[in-house]
């Protein structure tokens, strides 16, 4: 597959280099060897064992093209590389390598130890788009903008807080996945049926060392078919994500050339066509939502193997790590974009109040009808705001001026009172009140 190409340009390129084979090869052996430490400190392993055990084996150059090769063998990367590793090690230290551990203890606790830098990472850069976002709701707490409801002009709001909605969509998400980053990735250890074989309760001992050792969380029982840690995650990660992606898709549609509210961050060739010199793409939410979407379809894999048969799954364990490694990554990729199109977002308030004025004031039909309603009754208010502003849109004239030579108008309302009730500024419900309330919300952790 053509990776570089069409995968790797929406993930971060950091956290590809730290996710890599060589990555996921030295997660293994950190298991290992963590395994060999705790067992020499409980007794099971001959005292010095362990660290002969590190000197031969942190040197030594796993064949990872052989280890990918024996997969299609054994099913996952362990069984190999564990072959590998005791084929490195003298026979005197061969008994106790892999002591206790069964392939699925390597890989679910490698995958951990790979993925907990990254949930780290994901959890800063969720902080950095929450000042960010803080900074620009704040900024825009009182600038009208038109609200939009079925793609259709409703009524007005300020675009601080249009930007506290994904602000809250972020920081609700990291709230989510915080947790899990912080203490939520548990150790995988319990031997070939789950119940430390040959071990008796010294099993539940090993596997509370080893979570210690690695600085991962312990588990009450091993989960070898107890998928819960990874539904966890995973739909962690898709919250996230789709918090992501409502904020580039609202910035990609303000940023329409008839449009013109919002522009993303200016950089050399960013956006530009192939074809056409003058247009500026939204390229960046372009990568985050094409990341999120790829986010949502791994999800669904992953939700799809959370009931899995017996002690071991039968390749629903198997579908997993994919899915969960790349979308991890995925959203590390799109989180990176994110960042950057908040903090140097380009708000256009002309452009609002131009595209607030584009009907002519008849945004404000609504308020107006409120206005005349006990005037002239609330059937009539509603008919006559609602003529009023299809005229207004038709000819081009102002709202306010329409309603006040309306026949059935005239004599009871001044110019200058439907121009007040037709003042989009006038209207913001609690647009101010609500971003106000979102910082401190957002500020309070």
């Amino acid at each position: 597959m053509p990776a570089a190409l069409i995968q790797h340009p929406f993930m971060s390129p950091s956290a590809l280099n730290a996710s890599n084979t060589q990555a996921m090869v030295h997660a293994m052996l950190t298991f290992e060897l963590a395994l060999a430490d705790v067992q020499e400190a409980l007794g099971a392993v001959p005292e010095g064992a362990s660290q002969r055990m590190r000197e031969h084996l942190e040197a030594h150059v796993f064949d990872t093209q052989a280890i990918a090769a024996g997969i299609a063998k054994g099913g996952n990367a362990a069984i190999p590389f564990v072959k590998q590793g005791r084929a490195a090690l003298p026979d005197a230290l061969k008994p106790y390598w892999h002591q206790g551990a069964t392939s699925q203890d390597v890989v679910d606790s490698a995958l951990m130890l790979l993925l907990k830098p990254r949930l780290k990472a994901i959890d800063t850069l969720l902080r950095r788009c929450r000042t960010a976002a803080n900074t620009l709701m704040q900024a825009h707490a009182a600038t009208p903008m038109v609200g939009r409801t079925l793609m259709q002009q409703a009524l007005p709001i300020t675009f601080g807080v249009k930007v506290a909605h994904w602000a809250l969509g972020l920081e609700q998400g990291r709230r989510r996945l915080s947790p899990l980053a912080e203490n939520g990735l548990p150790v995988q250890f319990g031997g070939a049926v789950g119940v430390h074989s040959g071990w008796d309760s010294l099993g539940l001992d090993f596997m509370d060392a080893l979570a210690a050792k690695l600085e991962l969380a312990p588990a009450v029982l091993p989960w070898h078919t107890d998928r819960q840690p990874i539904h966890a995650l995973s739909t962690a990660l898709d919250g996230v994500a789709g918090a992501a992606e409502k904020l580039a898709l609202d910035v990609a549609l303000l940023t329409q050339t008839e449009i013109g509210e919002v522009a993303e961050p200016a950089e050399e060739g960013m956006g530009e066509s192939s074809s056409m010199p003058h247009k500026r793409n939204p390229v960046r939410c372009a990568l985050i939502r094409g990341a999120a979407r790829q986010i949502h379809g791994h999800t669904t894999v992953l939700l799809n193997t959370a009931a899995q048969p017996l002690e071991r799954g039968l390749g629903e364990w198997h579908a997993e790590w994919a899915p969960l490694i790349d979308s991890t990554l995925l959203l590390e990729g799109a989180l990176e974009q994110t960042a950057v199109v908040l903090e140097g977002l380009e708000v256009h308030p002309e452009a609002m109040q131009r595209n607030l004025a584009a009907t002519g004031g008849g945004i404000m039909a609504e308020p107006v009808s409120r206005l005349l309603a006990p005037v002239l009754g609330q059937d009539t208010a509603k008919r006559i705001s609602a003529e009023a502003a299809e005229t207004a849109r038709q000819s081009g004239r102002h709202y306010a001026t329409v309603l006040a030579e309306h026949s059935e108008v005239k004599g009871h309302l001044s110019l200058a009172e439907l121009e007040r009730a037709s003042d989009p500024a006038s209207y913001l419900g609690s647009s101010e009140a609500q971003v106000k309330r979102a910082a401190d919300w957002l500020m309070s952790v």
